[in-house]
């Protein structure tokens, strides 16, 4: 009777060390898929020249990422973004220009137009990407990424120049709606806290 009550609380102990196993093996494989969901590190974007560009890349780099347009009531952003570039690149900034044409078309241009406007009107020197969608079916990944996590508010973009702030690490941080100025309070706050100054 001894040897089977032993036998029996063995096999109990058993089972329950393995239940508690596989439920810290779950716990760890949700914590890694949420953590992928509120980072960015996994995908790649194309620059203008049509290059692969992976995003962790700029693991070490805050990022700002803007979807931007020529044609828009938010377009002089552009002098705030590059005044934010001039003054917080070199303490570890990067801006992320993104154009779309997803909101009254207001980006038609080609990727050398918007280049040359932007150089020509703006002086912008930040980094600008290829032409994406920022809604509907063809979403980019990136944008599927940042508009559909649990780091910040959730749902589509509305319009030009929403913005968001990203981790050295590669983690989305923060969503600005479009009309939150480049320069803002805010805005810089949040950036200063990231760069750690």
């Amino acid at each position: 009777m001894k040897l089977f009550s032993s036998l029996f609380l063995s096999a109990i102990l058993i089972i329950t060390i393995g239940c508690a196993q596989q439920q810290k093996q779950e716990d760890t494989t949700q914590k890694e898929g949420k953590e992928m969901i509120d980072n960015i590190n996994d995908i790649s974007v194309k620059d203008m020249e049509g290059n692969d560009v992976q995003l962790s890349d700029y693991n070490g780099k805050v990022l700002l990422i803007v979807n931007v347009a020529s044609e828009c009531g938010y377009t002089p952003q552009y002098k705030g973004l590059q005044e934010l570039y001039s003054e917080y690149g070199e303490k570890g900034l990067e801006v992320l220009a993104f154009p779309c044409n997803d909101f009254g078309a207001q980006e038609p241009g080609t990727n050398e137009e918007i280049k040359e406007f932007c150089s020509s009107t703006f002086g912008v020197t930040f980094k600008l990407f290829d032409k994406v969608k920022v809604l509907g079916d063809e979403k980019a990944p990136l944008y599927e990424r940042l508009t559909n996590n649990d780091a910040v508010a959730k749902g589509d973009i509305k319009w030009n120049f929403e913005k968001f702030l990203i981790s050295k690490d590669g983690k989305i941080v923060g969503r600005y709606k479009s009309g939150v100025e480049p320069l803002s309070e805010t805005l810089l706050n949040d950036i200063n806290k990231q760069l750690g100054s």
